[in-house]
C-alpha cells in the first residue's frame, strides 16, 4: 500500500505539524508496517505568510528518515510540470493554468497530480491547522488521540473517497453578545444569506451560542461507529477539504478541485462532481485550530478547557469578516450549479439582506468587509455564468490530463 500524505500549506509551524503526524503514524504502527509506505507531498505557498522554502524543508531528520520520501512542490516546480504538459501536447497553456495555476484549489490539484504520477494508492489530505486529536465535552475536557490514517485505510477499499470528522473551532463565526444593536434575529438573517446546505443558522446556533464556538466530538463516534455512506443533496455529496482521503485506484482522483477566481470553496465544488462516486464518512476526528490559538497541542499540552471565540477580539472579527466575503464570492456559482431555477430569487434575496444589514454590521463589528458584501455579491453574481464555464473547462482539462499522468509515472517523488 503506497500512501501519499498531501499538505497544502503556507504557515511556518509546518515542522511542528510534521513531527506530530509522524509520531502519530508511528504510534499506530504504520511506520513499522513493511506492507505500507508513507510519502509526504507538500505544496507550499511562500506568499501566504511571507515564508521561505526552508520553513517547510527544515524538518527533524530523524523523523524524516522514518518515512519513505518527502517531496516539495513550490511555484517553480509546479510551473515546470505545467510547461512540460504544454510541450508534450497534453494540455494547452490555458488548460494548464486552469488546473495548476495560482490558488489554493490548484495547489491541491498539483498534489493529486504528483501523487498519481508517483504511483500512490491512497492520498490523504491534511490541513496545517488540524491536529490528530478529538476533544470531548467535560470539566475538564477529555482528549482522545485519533488514528486518522487508520480510519481512512480501513474504509477506503470500498470507497472512491472517504472523509472524516472535525471538532474544535470549525466555524469562523464568533460568539456574539446580542443586544438592541444586533439581535439574534438579525444575525440569523445574515447567516441565512451566507449559508449553503451545510452552513446554516440551525446547524451552528448551538455551537456558536451554546458552546462558545467549540464543536465537541461525539463519544459514540470516537469509540468507533462504522463508516457512513454520504448521500446526495441537490446533486452534491458533501466532503471536507482535509481529513480527506482519495482512493487513487478507484475514482477518487477523477475530478479536480476548483474555486472561482479570488474565492474559496474548492471542496464544495468538488462535492458537486461526486454523484456517481461512493463516498464514506469515517469515525476519525481532527481538531480544527481555526484561530491558531492552540499550537501547544502539537507539543503535547492538553488544555483543561477551551475558551469561547468572542466577537470582542479584533482578530476574531477579522477572520469572520473575511470568511463572510469568501462565502459571498462562491455562493453565486454554487447556486448556479446546484439550483439554477432558484438562482435569480436567491441572489435577489441576498442583495436585499446585505443592503439592509450591511451598514449596521459594519458599524457593530467595526469591520469594513461587511460593507463589501453587497458589491462583492453583485460582482460574483454577474460572473457566475463565466465562472461556470471555467469550472466545466477545468473538469474537461482534468479528464484529458489524468490518463496521461497514469500512463507516465515518474518512478520517483518529484
Amino acid at each position: 500500500m503506497k500512501i501519499g500524505i498531501g499538505f497544502v500549506t503556507g504557515r511556518k509551524g509546518f515542522k511542528h505539524l510534521f513531527r506530530t503526524y509522524v509520531n502519530s503514524w508511528s504510534e499506530h504502527g504504520f511506520i513499522q508496517d513493511p506492507k505500507t509506505t508513507i510519502k509526504l507531498l507538500v505544496a507550499y505557498d511562500l506568499s501566504y505568510f511571507g515564508t521561505q522554502a526552508s520553513d517547510y524543508k527544515r524538518v527533524d531528520p530523524e523523523l524524516a528518515g522514518k518515512l519513505d520520501g518527502l517531496a516539495y512542490f513550490g511555484a517553480t516546480r509546479i510551473a515546470d510540470e505545467r510547461q512540460m504538459l504544454v510541450r508534450e501536447g497534453v494540455l494547452s497553456s490555458a488548460e494548464s493554468m486552469l488546473l495548476f495555476g495560482e490558488g489554493y484549489g490548484k495547489k491541491r490539484n498539483a498534489v493529486i497530480w504528483f501523487a498519481v504520477r508517483s504511483g500512490m494508492d491512497r492520498l490523504l489530505f491534511i490541513d496545517d491547522d488540524e491536529y490528530p486529536v478529538a476533544v470531548q465535552r467535560g470539566d475538564p475536557v477529555h482528549w482522545r488521540g485519533q488514528s486518522v490514517l487508520g480510519a481512512h485505510l480501513f474504509a477506503s477499499p470500498d470507497a472512491d473517497i472517504t472523509h472524516g470528522r472535525h471538532c474544535g473551532y470549525i466555524s469562523p463565526i464568533p460568539k456574539v453578545r446580542f443586544d438592541s444593536s444586533l439581535t439574534e434575529e438579525t444575525f440569523a438573517e445574515l447567516i441565512g444569506a451566507l449559508s449553503n446546505d451545510i452552513v446554516s443558522w440551525d446547524t451552528i446556533k448551538k455551537v456558536v451560542i451554546g458552546d462558545g464556538g467549540v464543536t465537541y466530538a461525539d463519544p459514540r463516534i470516537v469509540d468507533g461507529i462504522p463508516p457512513e455512506e454520504v448521500q446526495s443533496v441537490k446533486g452534491m455529496k458533501f466532503i471536507s477539504g482535509a481529513n480527506l482521503c482519495l482512493n487513487l485506484r478507484r475514482g477518487g482522483a477523477d475530478s479536480p478541485f476548483f474555486n472561482p477566481p479570488g474565492a474559496r470553496g474548492e471542496d464544495t465544488f468538488l462535492s458537486t462532481c461526486l454523484e456517481d462516486k461512493r463516498v464514506l464518512r469515517v469515525p476519525a476526528y481532527t481538531f480544527h485550530d481555526a484561530f491558531l490559538k492552540y499550537h501547544a497541542l502539537l507539543h503535547g499540552v492538553l488544555p483543561r478547557r477551551l475558551d469561547p471565540v468572542e466577537a470582542l477580539d479584533a482578530a476574531v472579527v477579522k477572520r469572520f469578516a473575511k470568511a463572510a466575503v469568501g462565502w459571498v464570492r462562491y455562493k453565486p456559482l454554487l447556486t448556479y450549479v446546484t439550483d439554477r431555477p432558484a438562482y435569480e430569487a436567491t441572489i435577489e434575496s441576498m442583495e436585499s439582506t446585505f443592503e439592509r444589514l450591511g451598514p449596521g454590521l459594519k458599524s457593530y463589528f467595526k469591520a469594513e468587509e461587511f460593507g463589501r458584501l453587497l458589491p462583492e455579491l453583485r460582482r460574483y453574481a454577474r460572473k457566475a455564468p463565466e465562472h461556470f464555464e471555467l469550472f466545466e473547462m477545468t473538469k474537461e482539462a482534468w479528464k484529458k490530463a489524468l490518463p496521461w499522468a497514469r500512463a507516465n509515472p515518474t518512478g520517483k517523488d518529484a
